[in-house]
C-alpha cells in the first residue's frame, strides 16, 4: 500500500482474505434489461451479499487485518446502515465489540438489524450534529479502533473485490465492458472496483452515479478538489448520502473515472420497481442508482457493453412499497 493509496495488489490480498466469508455474487444478464437499454447490460447484484450489500467485504477485510490486541478494543463505525451491519457481522465473527454510529432517520429495518448483530448503536442527528465528531468523541472515550466505511484503504481494497470479480467474470466470457456504473456515496467501492476493472480492462470508462442534490463526486471529478454537499440528508437514497468524497478514495477515482452521472430519486424508485418486476431482485434505492443510470442513459451507448453494480437491498417496507405503486 504506497502512501496510504491502496494499489491492484491490495484487492488481490482482500481476495484471499475474504475468500470462504465474503458471497462470490454472480455476474448476469436479462434478455429483457438488454432490450429496454439497448445495450448489453451485466449485473453484479450485491443486494445478495452477506448482510444485503458489499459493505461485508471490506469490513471483513479491515477487520481481519487487525491484531488481537487491536480488536480487543472493540470496533468503532459510522454508517446509515449497510457498512454497520457488515461491521457488527464480522465483529461477531471475530468475538469483539462493535459500536455504530447511526443517523436518527436511518431506515429503522438497517438499525434493527445492525443490533440484531450484537453491535451498540448510538444515534444521532446528521442536520444538527458532525458525524465525524461524534465518532472522535466516542473513539477519544473508548479506545477503540475506527473502521471508515469509504475512507480507509484496506476497506476499499475489500470493496475492490466486487470490480476484480467483475473482471474475472467478463475476462472468462471473453467480453470488455465499454461502460461500468458504480454507485457512489464516499467512494469506497467506486475506487475499489475502478482499481480492478482498470487494470484488465484499461480503455473502459468508469463512472460514479449519485442522487439528484447530492452529486458532490460529480463536482468534484469536474473540478479536480474535494466538493462538499450543502446537505445531508433529503434524498430517498440514504445509502449513498455522504458529505462529500474520502481523500483517499478520490486520488484514485480522479485519476481513473470518465466523469460522474447523476438520477433523480424518482429514477432511482422506478429502478427499483423493475428490479423487482423484471429482474426478481429487491434492492434498495441507493443501491439501485447505477441501474437508473443505465436506463436513463443507454440511449448514448446503443449496441454497447455495460457493467454496473447493485450494491445493496436492505430496503424497507415502506420505501419498497412506494417503489412498487
Amino acid at each position: 500500500m504506497s502512501a496510504n493509496i491502496p494499489t491492484y495488489d491490495d484487492i488481490i490480498i482482500a481476495a484471499n482474505k475474504i475468500e470462504g466469508e465474503a458471497i462470490k455474487t454472480p455476474l448476469m444478464r436479462w434478455n429483457i434489461l438488454d432490450e429496454v437499454t439497448g445495450c448489453r447490460v451485466f449485473v453484479k447484484p450485491e443486494n445478495l451479499q452477506r448482510t444485503g450489500s458489499f459493505k461485508f467485504r471490506g469490513a471483513f477485510n479491515a477487520i481481519s487485518s487487525l491484531s488481537d490486541e487491536e480488536r480487543s478494543k472493540g470496533i468503532l463505525a459510522s454508517s446509515s446502515g449497510n457498512h454497520a451491519q457488515g461491521v457488527g457481522e464480522v465483529a461477531k465473527i471475530f468475538g469483539c465489540n462493535a459500536t455504530i454510529i447511526m443517523p436518527a432517520d436511518a431506515p429503522t429495518m438497517k438499525v434493527d438489524r445492525t443490533k440484531a448483530k450484537g453491535a451498540k448503536v448510538v444515534l444521532y442527528n446528521r442536520q444538527t450534529e458532525d458525524r465525524e465528531a461524534v465518532l472522535k468523541r466516542i473513539a477519544d472515550e473508548s479506545g477503540a479502533i475506527i473502521v471508515h466505511p469509504y475512507n480507509n484503504s484496506r476497506v476499499i481494497a475489500g470493496q475492490g473485490t466486487v470490480g476484480l470479480e467483475i473482471a474475472q467474470d467478463m475476462n472468462a466470457l471473453g467480453i470488455k465492458p465499454d461502460h461500468a456504473i458504480i454507485c457512489t456515496g464516499g467512494g469506497g467501492l467506486t475506487a475499489g472496483a475502478a482499481l480492478s476493472i482498470n487494470h484488465h480492462f484499461p480503455d473502459s470508462r468508469i463512472y460514479s452515479v449519485e442522487p439528484e442534490g447530492f452529486d458532490d463526486y460529480k463536482r468534484s471529478l469536474e473540478s479536480g478538489g474535494i466538493e462538499t454537499n450543502n446537505q445531508t440528508s433529503g434524498s430517498i437514497c440514504d445509502a449513498i448520502l455522504t458529505p462529500n468524497p474520502g481523500s483517499i478514495g478520490f486520488e484514485i477515482n480522479k485519476q481513473l473515472l470518465h466523469s460522474g452521472l447523476v438520477v433523480t430519486d424518482e429514477e432511482a424508485l422506478l429502478a427499483v420497481k423493475f428490479a423487482f418486476e423484471e429482474l426478481k431482485l429487491v434492492v434498495e434505492p441507493g443501491g439501485a442508482v447505477a441501474l437508473a443510470a443505465a436506463l436513463k442513459y443507454s440511449k448514448k451507448w446503443q449496441g454497447e457493453t455495460i457493467a454496473l453494480v447493485i450494491s445493496g437491498g436492505n430496503i424497507d417496507p415502506d420505501v419498497f412499497l412506494k417503489a412498487i405503486n
